[in-house]
């Protein structure tokens, strides 16, 4: 028998077909790990206490567990809820590949990441939007923090087919235009643009007072290259094909890729972006903690 625990790993998702029971099946798999962990995390209704403490500021005890206990308790964590954030999610004709039926595609694993942390988020009473996109902004769903809005995000996931070639670094640019209040921006890509370009554009959020998350999604094949023999390839969002010897590829294509990734580590870093790569066949788990590592750092 199947548990939440299980519907972390990506390939059991795709045999579910709605993101809203994905998402919660994802969160509450993700909390029952932290409970057996010995590190300290959280539960699912956010309501772990601690016993109020000389200092502490009045307005963070929790009266609820005062009337029933008749002990003060402080919320953790209270004062760091209410936040603004901007999923914005990468819909370009490359997040459609996958390698093998042992994995999902770039796109369905970015949208089950993003219904899993729109629940997550709503949970906290954070305010969460949605942004889809490929050569320009396809859907814009403004933030808000109501339990109802979880709907409204995975309905309009549900309909997220890939489109066409990217333009990352103009879309980015654009957004940050867009978004005028300070909020929290979690960029869900595989980055298939020129790293100065993307980097530049994301520095431009970091100067209006945002803080930014990177998640740069890869197939296993992308980042391995387990390509043999005679090959034909095709680039996904214009067309091109080659045909050629995979070994005479495999070094190139190798170092290329691990410039790509070193210039976005670098760039983010050096702009205090968080930047996490992880792969379609990653854990959920692992893929919540990041972004937990950043909320509560």
């Amino acid at each position: 028998m199947k548990t939440a625990y299980d519907y972390l790993d990506p390939l059991a998702l795709s045999q579910l077909g709605n993101l809203e029971l994905i998402a919660r099946l994802v969160v509450e798999g993700f909390v029952t790990g932290l409970h057996k962990s010995p590190h300290q995390g959280f539960n699912v209704e956010f309501s772990e206490h601690r016993q109020y403490m000389p200092g502490d500021e009045i307005r963070h005890i929790d009266w609820k567990v005062f009337g029933k206990s008749d002990r003060y308790y402080i919320k953790k964590f209270e004062e760091e809820t209410n936040l603004r954030v901007y999923l914005v999610l990468d819909a370009s004709r490359s997040m459609a590949y996958k390698f093998s039926d042992s994995s999902v595609t770039k796109l369905r694993y970015g949208c089950c990441l993003v219904a899993a942390l729109t629940y997550l988020m709503l949970q906290q009473r954070d305010s969460v939007g949605l942004v889809t996109f490929d050569q320009k902004i396809r859907d814009y769903i403004p933030p808000r923090s109501v339990s109802t809005h979880l709907q409204a995000i995975v309905s309009k996931l549900q309909d997220t087919v890939a489109g066409s070639e990217t333009d990352l670094s103009q879309v980015l640019a654009d957004l940050a235009k867009r978004i005028e209040r300070r909020g929290l921006v979690i960029v869900i890509s595989d980055l298939l643009d020129r790293p100065d370009e993307v980097l530049s554009a994301l520095k431009l959020f970091r100067y209006r007072k945002h803080e930014v998350i990177v998640f740069h999604l890869l197939d296993q094949a992308e980042k391995n290259f387990p390509f043999q023999g005679s090959i034909s390839f095709e680039d996904m969002e214009t067309g091109d094909q080659v045909t050629t010897q995979a070994e005479r590829l495999r070094e190139s294509y190798l170092t290329q890729l691990r410039s790509c990734i070193q210039s976005y580590e670098r760039g983010c870093g050096n702009n205090k972006i968080d930047y996490f790569q992880i792969e379609t066949t990653t854990p959920f788990d692992q893929s919540l903690s990041a972004y937990l590592s950043h909320r509560w750092h």
